[in-house]
């Protein structure tokens, strides 16, 4: 399924994506380092990147997650980013993560913003999801400003949570819930 709005879609994962999914981590490798785990240089091919595609691909098709891939309107031949749900569970749970990185060349633009409102709507309204949490590093505030504007609010602190460029980082865990599935 594609998600969309007039300055951009989200694309779902697949391999045939794999030279532009490639060529926005190749451009961006400097840029995501601070922010996510180290990566070794295979990660930066294609055939890995179209592997890891076909990963994402098979977990959409499960059910037990969704990625998609920020194609710009401007530009709807480059990756400009990519959002996920990762990690649903079903039954009485209904929760996921929410991950989401973008281009250093489009920060600023509200892209992330809309990318976030719109992934959030879909799994509260097609997914019939209860609860996503996003797990930002508090440092991050950029990344922290994305989810308060979708509606996400602090839940606790997480020390030590994920090993991020060569250390534990803590993560604050921002909870939003879908307020239609209460009873």
């Amino acid at each position: 399924m594609i998600l969309e709005n007039p300055r951009f879609q989200l694309i779902p994962a697949a391999p045939e994506l794999a030279e532009a999914v490639c060529g926005y981590y190749v451009r961006n490798r400097e840029f995501l380092t601070p922010y996510d785990p180290r990566r070794e240089p295979v990660f930066f091919t294609p055939d890995y990147q179209r592997l890891m595609l076909a990963q994402d691909q098979a977990m959409s098709q499960a059910g037990s997650g969704h990625r998609f891939y920020i194609r710009l309107a401007e530009d709807p031949e480059l990756v400009a980013g990519t959002i996920s749900l990762t990690s649903i569970v079903m039954g009485a749970f209904r929760s996921c993560f929410l991950g989401y990185k973008l281009d250093k060349d489009y920060l600023n633009r509200g892209l992330m913003t809309a990318a976030v409102g719109l992934v959030t709507d879909y799994a509260f309204s097609q997914l019939q999801l209860h609860r996503i949490e996003a797990n930002v590093m508090p440092w991050n505030q950029a990344s922290l400003r994305v989810v308060e504007k979708n509606g996400y609010q602090p839940e606790g602190l997480a020390r030590e949570y994920l090993y991020i460029n060569g250390r534990w980082e803590d993560h604050l865990h921002m909870v939003k819930r879908n307020q239609a599935l209460r009873l």
